[in-house]
């Protein structure tokens, strides 16, 4: 593609605006792909944030809580290869209109019926919106950027993420505190959905076609199978490590708006608008931290950056445990927004361990492997927290820290990317020797 005809804005290259599109990368697909995570996110969070409460408002039990979260993280397993298979086939522009409509039919199931068990089966459609899109979104960032400006495209799109992530549970709090949890939520629900179908627009009008095929590009492969074989060691190592660390993500995920809020019977230390505070200090933590990392990421080696981000995955569950208020529990979400500082390094080195013409496909086999295993942890959660709270939030520590250290110690040091502002020769050199 065309790099000045994909760019961001029609700003001055000199100028201080245009230098600061350039360091950012912001191409005019990028920003079409930005306003599409802000959009969907932005309704997504409103809503999903608070479906567990929903269910339970419903007559579902823990187990659906647990049944839920353990469905989201095997549903964006099973999404993710599917999601890199319709990307390399249809291409990214066609492939997320088709993922955004998918998640539309299941916003208006939801709307439509107020039924815990029907709830479960809508959420299917829309609860792996970001696992089935990823791959495509991965792929549109390493087409359009170059490879040493990729961990600040990434950045800035997890950066992105985080805005709706920091401002759609406010307002669905507030939703809850005027109209209740039921009514509260399906409203939300509506939110989401127009804000989907705003987002598919824009989309399709700022996203620029996918250039043809050529000739010599293998096919879309199918078959995840026959993917295996172009896994380098370094991408297998990392997600060894990476599973071990979700698995403490995700045992006491789904239940960490319970421990906060509590239910109907039991309230917790904070209502439903101050979860939503919460959630947005993580996401605002989050968001202080990508551009800086990014930038430090672009002159350093990659392995300090994930081994810190696993070390902040493990600390969280720990540090809930002994949360019991609003302030504690404040310094626990700057914690868990902590756990980002690395987020986008990870991504992007998937994206340079995969060969150029599999990005997407690698991608979406990466995830599958991933979270296949570790939707076994969510479901596990639910067991796990009827025993007791504790015991969940301990279990989930233990295999944050059995993670972190397998990847400090079997972690290769990773290569130094080529600074941005590196000179042309320095920048030959170095490519060269790799």
């Amino acid at each position: 593609m065309n790099a000045r005809r994909d760019a961001g804005a029609d700003v001055p290259r000199g100028s201080r605006v245009g230098r600061l599109v350039e360091f950012l990368g912001l191409r005019r697909s990028i920003v079409g792909l930005l306003s599409m995570v802000i959009l969907v996110g932005m309704g997504e969070h409103m809503a999903e944030q608070f479906l567990p409460l929903y269910l339970l408002s419903l007559g579902g039990g823990f187990l659906s809580v647990g049944f839920l979260n353990g469905m989201d993280n095997l549903l964006g397993a099973l999404y993710a290869f599917p999601g890199g298979y319709l990307s390399d086939r249809l291409g990214t522009k066609r492939a997320l209109l088709v993922f955004n409509l998918v998640s539309m039919v299941g916003f208006l199931v939801v709307i439509l019926v107020p039924s815990w068990p029907v709830v479960l089966a809508a959420a299917a459609l829309f609860l792996s919106w970001t696992a089935i899109s990823l791959p495509a979104t991965m792929s549109l960032v390493a087409r359009v950027l170059p490879k040493n400006k990729r961990t600040m495209g990434v950045s800035v799109h997890s950066l992105v993420r985080r805005v709706p992530m920091a401002l759609g549970p406010v307002v669905g709090g507030v939703f809850i505190a005027f109209w209740g949890i039921a009514l509260g939520v399906r409203l939300a629900f509506v939110g989401a959905l127009m804000m989907a179908i705003l987002a598919a627009v824009l989309q399709q009008r700022l996203i620029e076609d996918d250039p043809p095929r050529k000739a010599t590009m293998p096919a879309a492969q199918r078959n995840p199978l026959r993917l295996w074989k172009f896994m380098s060691g370094d991408l297998r190592n990392l997600l060894v490590s990476d599973i071990l660390v979700r698995f403490c993500e995700q045992i006491p995920y789904a239940f960490v708006v319970v421990w906060a809020v509590g239910t109907q019977r039991d309230p917790g230390p904070v209502t439903a608008v101050q979860f939503g505070l919460l959630r947005s200090i993580e996401m605002t933590t989050a968001m202080l931290i990508y551009v800086p990392v990014a930038w430090l990421a672009d002159r350093s080696h990659k392995k300090p950056f994930v081994v810190m981000t696993f070390i902040f995955f493990t600390l969280f569950p720990l540090v809930l445990y002994f949360s019991r208020s609003f302030w504690p529990l404040a310094g626990a979400f700057v914690l868990r927004g902590l756990k980002e500082f690395g987020e986008p390094t990870r991504k992007a080195l998937i994206m340079d361990l995969a060969p150029e013409d599999r990005k997407a496909g690698i991608f979406g086999l990466y995830y599958l492997l991933r979270d296949v295993v570790v939707s076994a942890a969510a479901f596990g959660g639910a067991l796990l927290w009827r025993h007791s709270p504790a015991l969940n939030l301990m279990t989930a520590f233990a295999f944050g820290a059995l993670g972190t250290l397998w990847f400090a110690l079997r972690g290769e040091r990773l290569p130094r990317p080529v600074p941005y502002f590196a000179s042309p020769e320095t920048t030959r050199r170095r490519l060269l020797r790799r």
